[in-house]
């Protein structure tokens, strides 16, 4: 049975992305089946992994109206058991679909039936979601098992937390009773900062028992790398741009975290 986790965090910029791909490509590189589907109209995830909207037709606008499976939209990536759902601007449309009163009834699960018809064949299933609370993130949050939150290590960090937190108990109330908060994940981290240094004690002393550990027992915190930003222009994962940077550690680091929980 597949594991189904989305990445979500209204604010913008605080590393949602390069999670969604750089764990799934980690989990892929342990060998384990992986699909990312990029729920983002800005589609940043897709072309992170080297595509660009002539590489293909469908996307997963396409698979939320209805008119295509999400099996006709699967992508191969360079790591063999790492495919992707790709997306692409015209995603900002399926507001509008799913308040037309056809598509109304239900339309908070559309995603999650349509992740059922290839489920089967993954070990995880990655869901990139977009910097808002909308129907999308909804849809996202929807269909997960567990959600992972991105924390930026910088100035307002905490803002719009507690709206956030209560969308996930809203969604596990109301429609998905095994919703999870999987963990916090702090991002762009510096050491040689204060900022991040009083950001990351904020989130241990509120959120301690779920941050992420690594093997030895130490709380894993996504850096700020500059491989880590380079490697989405060169269309890669950071785990094949440089595999020994501090970046590609920390995700190494949280793959074998979610691995072993």
């Amino acid at each position: 049975m597949s594991e189904i986790i989305t990445i979500a965090n209204q604010k913008g910029g605080v590393g949602k992305t390069t999670t969604a791909v750089n764990l799934a490509a980690s989990l892929a590189v342990a060998e384990k089946k992986v699909l990312l589907i990029d729920a983002d109209p800005q589609a940043n995830a897709t072309t992170s992994l080297g595509f660009h909207r002539n590489d293909y037709e469908y996307n997963i606008y396409h698979v939320l109206i209805g008119a295509k499976k999400i099996s006709d939209t699967i992508l191969k990536t360079t790591l063999p058991t790492l495919h992707l759902v790709p997306s692409n601007i015209g995603l900002v449309g399926v507001e509008k679909e799913f308040y037309d009163s056809e598509t109304r009834k239900g339309r908070e699960l559309v995603l999650k039936r349509k992740i059922d018809e290839v489920k089967k064949s993954y070990d995880y299933i990655i869901i990139d979601s977009p910097p808002a609370l909308g129907p999308i993130t909804i849809n996202a949050l929807s269909a997960a098992h567990s959600v992972i939150i991105p924390i930026q290590c910088e100035f307002f960090a905490l803002e719009g937390l507690a709206q956030l937190l209560n969308t996930i108990r809203l969604i596990k109330k109301t429609i998905n009773p095994k919703l999870k908060i999987k963990g916090f994940l702090p991002t762009m981290y510096s050491g040689q900062n204060n900022l991040s240094k009083q950001v990351f004690a904020d989130l241990t002393q509120h959120f301690k028992s779920k941050l992420f550990k690594s093997v030895d027992d130490e709380f894993i915190v996504i850096p700020r790398n500059v491989k880590l930003a380079e490697s989405p222009s060169f269309g890669k994962p950071v785990i094949l741009y440089d595999v020994k940077s501090t970046g590609s550690q920390a995700y190494q680091h949280l793959a074998q975290a979610i691995l072993a929980s």
